[in-house]
């Protein structure tokens, strides 16, 4: 890939650890790592926004596979000096910011088209996510998100209604982009390995949402909802409107029916019925 040092003695030389309480589980093998940059698409063209690159595996393959200009942000500032070396073999094209990413507006240090493709800390990987799905507006300042997850959260992305998996996140995510798993790993390809398996999800911007609906009510209606997954419809949103029977039956809901039950466009629908 480069003629950096393999990853393992890129942790030993700067003390690399991983910490569990920041979430860190390694990825070492270079093989992965550009197959993970590569799911992301073609990168000549896009700024990318890696979060928690770690000593920059994926890193190294985003920046072989072509990208425009790589962002990363690391918390550890352990892992700052095995980035620097990246950015010095790669003059340009590396940047740094050592900060959380929950705290940081990272689309103001990117310049369109921007792809995001991440390792994502398994403490913080939901949370971005989210946030990544519900910005003010639509569409968003990236195309598309390359991350690893716990596989029973990517899962959660993908999954169909009635089946377990089926929630809030799979609704977010389904309404606005196109969800695929591309790659399962197991545990021993991590360093230290977890304890669940992973996974990598592809998800791709769509142009508009698939259904109209006012997003901040959408958001509430699925979570009050999948709150009370059990109940029926007209027991979980019961305080939402005092007719809110009335209104699941006006969005093709039968008001008998569970959250799991539901698709993304019926929810649509019922987003729009709560807001006339």
């Amino acid at each position: 890939m480069d003629d950096l040092p393999p990853l393992r003695e890129v942790i030993a030389a700067h003390d690399l650890a991983p910490k569990k309480a920041m979430g860190q589980n390694f990825l070492l093998d270079l093989n992965l790592t550009a197959r993970i940059a590569r799911q992301a698409g073609s990168l000549a063209d896009h700024d990318v926004l890696e979060i928690g690159p770690g000593p920059g595996g994926l890193t190294r393959g985003l920046l072989a596979e072509g990208a425009r200009r790589v962002v990363a942000v690391e918390k550890d500032s352990r892992c700052l000096p095995a980035l620097a070396q990246i950015a010095e073999r790669y003059p340009g094209r590396l940047d740094v910011l050592n900060a959380d990413a929950l705290d940081l507006d990272t689309a103001r240090h990117l310049s369109a088209p921007v792809r995001v493709a991440a390792n994502l800390p398994y403490n913080v990987g939901t949370e971005l996510l989210v946030r990544w799905l519900t910005p003010a507006a639509w569409p968003p300042f990236w195309d598309s998100l390359t991350l690893m997850f716990q596989k029973e959260v990517a899962q959660r992305i993908v999954a169909t209604p009635g089946s377990k998996a089926y929630g809030r996140l799979a609704i977010l995510a389904q309404w606005r982009t196109q969800a695929r798993i591309v790659m399962e790993l197991p545990p021993q390809a991590f360093t230290p390995p977890p304890k669940v398996h992973s996974a990598v999800v592809h998800l791709t911007a769509l142009p508009a949402p698939r259904f109209p609906a006012d997003p901040k009510t959408l958001e509430k209606v699925v979570a009050k909802a999948f709150n009370q997954r059990r109940k029926m419809l007209r027991a979980a949103l019961r305080g939402l409107r005092p007719d809110i029977e009335d209104r699941l039956i006006a969005a093709g809901i039968a008001p008998t029916e569970r959250a799991e039950q539901v698709d993304v466009e019926r929810f649509c629908a019922l987003a729009r019925a709560l807001d006339t």
